[in-house]
């Protein structure tokens, strides 16, 4: 089953091209690396898939597919509904810092649905512990390292049992061994089924965690790419 499909398709952010002719695929299951400079498109490509920005498809056999939605013709009130089936990890944690971590997971769930008390205790215990987390929930988040907060970040994408995680530099804040601790857990999530979508400078990760590689150089998407080739062209300007 593809998760995304993506054909002949152009990323701007406003009126600054990004990336064209994008073509790709990832299949339910996957874990893909993106790589590529900084300004690359890297970031911005991640934008598109949740609709932060807009993808456009200027040929007739264009399209962006994701979780089976097509993104060129989605309704604002469809976006959370996508949203929902997919995680997000980000490099900054952005934890809720006025709460402790069982009120920023529990934060997650309900504000897509979940009443039940007795459930959503049940699931923020099932994520964290899953994450080696489970005596934290009472914690604030300036309490943990910086590891421990990425790890909550990992659980608070797992809430909603997501068909996709996108993690955009998961383990860039993050010393060498803690960073390996994150890979494993994320390593875990993508063997039991969940695929994964993840940007990283790291290469050292590819060859030990082995997945699928994608590359954003010269305004392209490389599919298959070589993670140790080097970029064809000085970088150019940025383009988060």
């Amino acid at each position: 089953m593809d998760i995304i499909d993506y054909r002949n398709v152009e990323v701007r952010q406003e009126e600054m091209y990004v990336l064209g002719d994008v073509t790709f695929t990832v299949q339910e299951g996957d874990f893909v690396y993106l790589i590529g400079k900084v300004g690359s498109g890297k970031s911005s490509l991640f934008k598109t898939l949740y609709c932060e920005l807009d993808v456009l498809c200027p040929m007739p056999d264009s399209h962006a597919i994701v979780l089976g939605m097509d993104l060129q013709n989605i309704k604002k009130r469809q976006i959370p509904r996508l949203r929902r089936q997919m995680g997000i990890v980000f490099q900054d944690f952005q934890l809720l810092t006025d709460r402790n971590v069982f009120d920023n997971l529990s934060f997650v769930l309900k504000s897509t649905g979940w009443k039940d008390k007795k459930l959503i205790h049940q699931k923020i215990f099932q994520v964290l512990s899953l994450v080696g987390m489970d005596t934290k929930g009472y914690k604030m988040p300036h309490e943990l390292s910086g590891g421990e907060q990425q790890r909550i970040c990992i659980a608070r994408a797992l809430l909603n049992d997501p068909k996709l995680i996108l993690a955009d530099e998961p383990t860039g804040n993050l010393d060498p061994e803690t960073g390996r601790q994150i890979m494993e857990i994320l390593h875990k999530v993508g063997q039991n089924g969940t695929t994964i979508l993840m940007i990283t400078h790291n290469l050292q990760w590819i060859t030990d965690f082995p997945g699928r590689v994608f590359k954003c150089e010269n305004r392209k998407l490389l599919t298959g790419a070589d993670p140790t080739a080097p970029d064809a062209e000085p970088e150019e300007q940025e383009q988060h």
